[in-house]
């Protein structure tokens, strides 16, 4: 495949910023997309099963959920990196093995996560100190999607490969469909077919597995540069080396903030259903920043990725910069919308007028500390598209397990209160950022210097 079969590239060569908001929206709109397959679980279950239910999908085993998703994506994001890279410096072999390659270890991931799942899921329930009247709901949610989970994960890596190339299009266009399908199957399972917690999750399942197919059948057809073939689909050690060597580091530090999480939970499951019920709702508003963000954080890093491929030094840097700014405005914009109008969007989960009330508190007070992520994952994205994860890695640990689960440890149980609980996310932010800003900018002046 010569370099004839790679088109114009807008990535390296054309206007920053309107190239990052193309590349950007699509990603933010499928992020958002998927992020209602779980939502549309969580309202309907809320208004339709009740409270409990509710708390059993939007509390523990959205934790849980969140963990593998989490850890598997930044994994993704490793072999997207590299595809990245591949494909600004124009190597077509080099994208066929990180394809396949990716595909292969994909596969082989979600067959041991799904054997680990299914077993594991009542003790990973109860070592977050599950209520017992979310116990069997919570259980029947995390087997069904862990039997599923084979399809998210394929989806997930099949997607960030399209957007490692520039496509961010028809992952957005695959996942409005299966979205669509969700809630149908939704409604007809849960409300017409009174099938409760089992029913939201095998609607996801069936949605997820449609969405799988999709991308895969996409990537063996729709692309000149690189094409899958399902009998290629195997592991190049040396490629999946690379992968996992950006990986791993960024897996873990994704992973890093579930575990954290996980122990968050547990204490917020000490305040009882009404409280684990406002947590779950909050998690699902609170999860529209993070979509937003998210997504900026997967543009800048693939910016970053093919203009370093390309060669590009200052201009991968000067989409951080751009990126930054990009972010800001957006979220910024976000944040406002959610801190006017939460209280008339947790009427969307629940009619219960005290877990509204626990969940607005909580929204409103932690809410306008989310700006600083807004730098933490420009900077972290940025640096994930030079290959450097290491560092990053090491900060973000330091700031979650040398300061947030000390605080919540030591000082919780001192001052038992959901404001001591939710403070503890800026201080560990503030942390991570007083080592990373130092090292991007120190790392940014060795590679100038190096460049010229």
């Amino acid at each position: 495949m010569s370099e004839r079969n790679f088109k114009k590239n807008e990535i390296t060569e054309g206007v920053i910023w309107k190239q990052l908001l193309i590349f950007f929206i699509p990603i933010m709109l499928g992020a958002l997309v998927q992020q209602l397959y779980t939502t549309v679980d969580t309202i309907i279950v809320g208004r339709f099963v009740g409270k409990a239910a509710l708390a059993s999908v939007g509390g523990p085993a959205a934790v849980i959920a969140s963990i593998v998703i989490t850890f598997f994506n930044g994994l993704a994001n490793g072999a997207a990196v590299i595809i990245a890279q591949f494909y600004g410096s124009k190597d077509a072999e080099g994208l066929h093995e990180g394809l396949h390659t990716a595909y292969a270890f994909s596969i082989v991931v979600s067959i041991l996560v799904t054997v680990i799942g299914v077993i594991g899921t009542p003790y990973f329930l109860r070592g977050m100190n599950t209520p017992d009247d979310m116990m069997s709901d919570s259980t029947v949610y995390l087997k069904f999607y862990f039997l599923g989970i084979i399809f998210t994960l394929v989806y997930n890596m099949g997607a960030a490969i399209m957007r490692a190339i520039g496509d961010s299009k028809r992952p957005l266009i695959y996942l409005i469909v299966c979205c669509i399908m969700n809630i149908v199957l939704d409604i007809v399972m849960v409300v017409f077919m009174h099938m409760g917690i089992a029913g939201a999750a095998l609607a996801t399942v069936v949605s997820q597995f449609v969405s799988a197919v999709l991308v895969t059948y996409s990537l063996m057809r729709d692309y000149d540069v690189m094409q899958l073939h399902i009998r290629e689909i195997r592991v190049n050690r040396q490629v999946l080396g690379k992968e996992l060597k950006i990986g791993i580091p960024g897996a873990l530090q994704a992973c890093a903030y579930g575990v954290t999480n996980v122990i968050i939970q547990a204490v917020v499951n000490e305040f009882g259903t009404d409280t684990v019920a406002g947590w779950a709702a909050y998690g699902k508003l609170d999860m529209i920043f993070w979509t937003v963000m998210g997504a900026l954080g997967v543009a800048v890093t693939t910016f970053v990725g093919q203009n370093y491929g390309a060669g590009k030094m200052n201009r991968a840097y000067k989409s951080v910069r751009v990126n930054l700014g990009l972010s800001f405005a957006l979220n910024g914009a976000v944040l406002i919308l959610l801190y006017i109008f939460c209280e008339p969007l947790y009427h969307l989960f629940t009619t219960d007028q005290t877990v509204i009330d626990i969940g607005v508190h909580m929204l409103r007070y932690l809410v306008p500390s989310y700006l600083l992520c807004i730098l933490l994952e420009n900077l972290t994205g940025g640096l994930r598209g030079f290959g450097d994860v290491l560092w990053p890695t090491i900060f973000t640990f330091a700031g979650l397990f040398l300061v947030r689960i000390p605080w919540m440890v030591l000082v919780t149980p001192i001052y038992r209160s959901v404001e001591t609980i939710l403070i503890s996310y800026p201080i560990a932010w503030i942390a991570t950022l007083l080592f990373l800003v130092p090292y991007y900018f120190r790392r940014k002046k060795k590679r100038i210097e190096v460049l010229y």
